[in-house]
This record gives structure tokens, C-alpha cells and sequence, in this order.
């Protein structure tokens, strides 16, 4: 019951015997849910709108057929911007990864192997840095994202090499892994 003693407090029932029952529900969790008041189709409208302006400025984008999932994927930034929902901010990330190695060849930035390995690892990076930002620390994301940026980054650096070496040694770390693990069981 409230202060005064009229009416059940959020969550407690008073049954016809006027005993207190307490339910919970799963909307309880972090309080009262508030519906976002953002119109994300009109928001993914404007960056599409944007993104199909700068084409003019940019007539390598004419051919980039990415511009709409970058506007899928800047939308769910924005979501997450105004929101700070994870799923916003894993999507709108991975999304736009995806999209910008064509954009960044369109547009005559850069091109080649490893591109879209960098993008994605800098996508990951960027969502460990939101976590670590929000005092959850560096997760899987920012060991993912610093194996897939320094993969892609050697790959556009050094194409001929890398196409060698990182088999090489991602071979050699697993080898060590195995045989670290065999000899951890052995010591009983």
C-alpha cells in the first residue's frame, strides 16, 4: 500500500482476504518502459535523402549499391544515440560496416583485400570502446575487433604476404592453444 494506505503500490495485489501478494513482470526490470518518440522511418528517410544528395558531389557513389544499407545501419546508430539500446548500437555498427567497403571503392578512398576485414574490425573496436565507455569494460568485441583490423589492415598493406602469414599464424596460435591444454590436463 501507498503512504496513505488506499491503493496497492506498483507490483503488490491485495487478495479478497486482504493479503499482500507481490508479482513481477518482466517489464519491471530498469523501471517503466518508455516508447522511443523518434519516427525511425522518417529518420532513415533524411539519412537516405542525405546519402543520395552526396552522390551528386561524389559521382563514384552512382555505381556503390550500399547506399541503402548505410542508411539501414546509420538509422540503428542513431537508435542507439537516442535509445543506448545494445542491439542498436550492435546492428547499426555491423551494418554499416558491411556497407562501407563498397562506398569507400566508389567514391575512389580505398579498394581492396581486406577492406571489408578492417571495416568489421573497426566496428567491433567501436562497440567495445561504447562498452568500456559505459564502465562494462572490454569485452569479446575488442579482442575480435583488434584480430579482424589488424588482419584487414595487413591484408590492404601487404596482400601478396598476408595471403601466407596469417594462415601461418593463426595455424601456430591454435597449435599452442591445443598443446597448453594437453599438457594442463597431464600434470595430475
Amino acid at each position: 500500500m501507498n503512504e496513505r494506505g488506499d491503493e496497492p503500490l506498483r507490483g503488490e495485489v491485495l487478495d479478497a482476504g486482504g493479503t499482500r501478494v507481490y508479482g513481477w513482470e518482466w517489464d519491471d526490470i530498469g523501471g517503466p518502459r518508455r516508447k522511443s518518440r523518434l519516427p525511425w522511418f522518417g529518420i532513415f528517410l533524411v539519412v537516405f535523402g542525405v546519402l543520395l544528395f552526396l552522390r551528386e558531389f561524389y559521382p563514384g557513389l552512382e555505381t556503390a549499391g550500399s547506399l541503402l544499407f548505410l542508411a539501414v545501419g546509420v538509422a540503428f546508430l542513431v537508435s542507439w544515440a537516442v535509445n543506448r539500446g545494445m542491439g542498436s548500437l550492435y546492428l547499426g555498427s555491423i551494418i554499416t560496416a558491411l556497407a562501407a567497403p563498397d562506398l569507400l571503392a566508389a567514391a575512389g578512398i580505398v579498394d581492396g583485400p581486406g577492406v571489408g576485414t578492417l571495416c568489421l574490425g573497426v566496428a567491433f573496436l567501436f562497440i567495445a570502446g561504447v562498452r568500456a565507455a559505459s564502465g562494462a569494460g572490454f569485452g569479446w568485441q575488442a579482442i575480435l575487433g583488434a584480430i579482424l583490423a589488424v588482419i584487414g589492415a595487413t591484408s590492404l598493406a601487404l596482400p601478396g604476404l598476408s595471403a601466407l602469414v596469417w594462415p601461418i599464424v593463426l595455424v601456430g596460435l591454435g597449435a599452442l592453444l591445443l598443446v597448453r591444454a594437453s599438457g594442463g590436463s597431464r600434470g595430475g
